[in-house]
């Protein structure tokens, strides 16, 4: 079964090439093939530009979405919770997902045949997270071309300029970092910072533990950019990361809870008013300052990953809480 699709991927890739490919795929053909890419795994050679993309990765879709990359399937999260839509695709960008009739793959737990089922002819696993299918690279890398991309070290533009450079999207990448940049300048111009440092975080309510956010992260590189400075946690917390893999979150709870949210604000992102006022109610942290000085902002529940949906809808948010 296996081989046989491997056979019915070939055939189908050849076949695409027969018919033509799309105004966007012809696009990325103009660019250098075939090129060299690189991951934790080694080099592999894409001989053409991909015509069928399949993320198993929920976060990397929207980045691809954004600059117009041929993805045809993805995997999804939980249908129909905070983050995500009916189909399990994150809210800021499932429109735009079901416009370009994106199939989902699976929620949850990966399935290389579903995979296989939708003849892609490039592969893309994220490196860590929730949404990682990395038990799955044998099996992936026996249908097509299969890369690893890290997106826990990296701000969501240059995620979208290395997803640029795989697909032969670099142009599509560069314009939408351009116009994000430009709606940035305008917000560090309009708003006035809240009290610094900030701690910024993911506040999971039930479980009164959060997941704070590092200078790493897509979340703290953008706080940044806005002129935001992140609070630095004790220094014995500072080697808890999720897992011992990922670089973006320092997971609290407990005691450290009230110890790790040490700024002078606390951010809450993926997270809505609910949240805001559950943290405030907290009896644990009514000592932090942030809680007396009534400095806790809520962010939304689109901010969880980060990509241009995602960050867009963030600063019209902030353009609104922090106006001059």
């Amino acid at each position: 079964m296996k081989f046989d699709i491997v056979s019915r991927v070939k055939t189908f890739g050849l076949a695409l090439l027969y018919l033509g490919l799309t105004s966007a795929t012809a696009s990325a053909a103009s660019a250098q093939w075939p090129r060299q890419i690189s991951d934790s795994r080694g080099t592999q050679t894409l001989e053409q530009a991909p015509t069928r993309i399949v993320s198993t990765s929920v976060t990397l879709t929207g980045s691809l979405l954004a600059i117009d990359a041929p993805v045809v399937a993805s995997g999804a999260t939980t249908p129909g919770n905070r983050f995500a839509d009916s189909q399990g695709f994150l809210r800021q960008w499932g429109e735009v997902a079901k416009a370009r009739n994106v199939q989902r793959l699976y929620i949850g737990e990966p399935n290389a045949e579903a995979v296989a089922a939708q003849m892609p002819d490039l592969i893309l696993i994220s490196a860590t997270g929730g949404d990682s299918a990395l038990a799955l690279y044998d099996q992936l890398s026996s249908i097509a071309p299969t890369l690893i991309v890290n997106y826990d070290d990296k701000s969501w533009q240059e995620l979208l300029t290395t997803l640029g450079s795989i697909t032969g999207h670099e142009k599509q990448a560069a314009a939408r970092i351009a116009s994000f940049n430009a709606e940035l300048a305008k917000t560090k111009a309009a708003i006035t910072l809240p009290p610094q440092p900030v701690s910024a975080l993911v506040y999971h309510t039930p479980a009164r533990t959060a997941n704070l956010w590092t200078p790493e992260s897509a979340q703290g590189q953008l706080l940044k950019e806005l002129g935001f400075t992140l609070a630095t946690p004790p220094a014995h917390m500072q080697t808890s990361q999720s897992q011992g893999k990922r670089h973006d979150i320092l997971q609290l709870g407990g005691e450290n809870l009230a110890a790790g949210l040490n700024g002078q604000t606390v951010l809450l992102f993926a997270n809505d008013n609910r949240d805001a006022d559950a943290l405030r109610n907290n009896p644990l942290l009514a000592h932090i300052p942030a809680v007396q000085n009534k400095q806790v902002w809520p962010l939304g529940t689109e901010t969880f990953r980060l990509d241009y949906y995602s960050v867009s809808h963030l600063l019209a948010l902030l353009n609104k809480q922090f106006k001059s």
